[in-house]
């Protein structure tokens, strides 16, 4: 009984080292968005990475992990090492339908992609510190999905038909008209943009 429970015991501790390791470093994968987020320490936006002299080879490698980073969520713009930006094309937000899809971490914006439409695009820039090391600016805004309300709809009470006129309107549907969605920015995502934070910060 004594031998089964050092054996019980020794595979718990080998689990929790597993575990642990795999928490540090630099993730390949965006971790899982947890719907009951603990209250982490807020990280600064610019957020300040590479601490030292500036050189090629540091500025090369910031760029890099960012981009790292962004292509774990985004499909992305081509990036401009010269200028120090990098853009993202849009991408629908995942709701609690995608539980496994990363990037939506605030509860209530998860909810709200659920049921709405909702699509996200990041934009960084990346500028050498006055002290040393980059400032990695980073910006998610938010979109929601402008849906008109049908063209022949009616609100409000019945409608009865006086007329025995019957006025039939024809709609062409074209592959442009078909695909044709408009979208209004709603904010910014700063939940989304301290995971990012957090993970270029955590591979300086």
């Amino acid at each position: 009984m004594g031998t089964r429970r050092v054996v019980t015991l020794r595979v718990v501790a080998i689990t929790v080292c597993a575990v642990a390791l795999g928490q540090t470093g630099c993730a390949t994968a965006p971790p899982l968005d947890n719907p009951l987020t603990v209250r982490r320490t807020e990280v600064e936006n610019p957020v300040l990475v590479s601490p030292g002299q500036p050189t090629a080879e540091s500025y090369r490698e910031v760029f890099e992990k960012v981009i790292e980073v962004l292509d774990d969520y985004f499909e992305l713009q081509t990036p401009n090492a010269y200028e120090g930006r990098i853009t993202t094309k849009p991408r629908v937000a995942p709701g609690y339908e995608q539980f496994w899809k990363a990037g939506n971490p605030d509860p209530r914006q998860r909810l709200l992609a659920t049921f709405q439409s909702v699509r996200q695009i990041a934009t960084v820039e990346i500028r050498a510190g006055e002290r040393g090391g980059y400032l990695v600016y980073v910006v998610v805004d938010k979109e929601l999905e402008d849906v008109p309300r049908p063209a022949h709809a009616t609100v409000g009470n019945a409608v009865f038909q006086e007329s025995p006129t019957v006025d039939r309107q024809l709609e062409v549907v074209t592959p442009e008209t078909a695909t044709t969605r408009t979208w209004f920015k709603v904010g910014r995502d700063f939940a989304f943009e301290q995971e990012i934070l957090r993970r270029i910060r955590n591979c300086k």
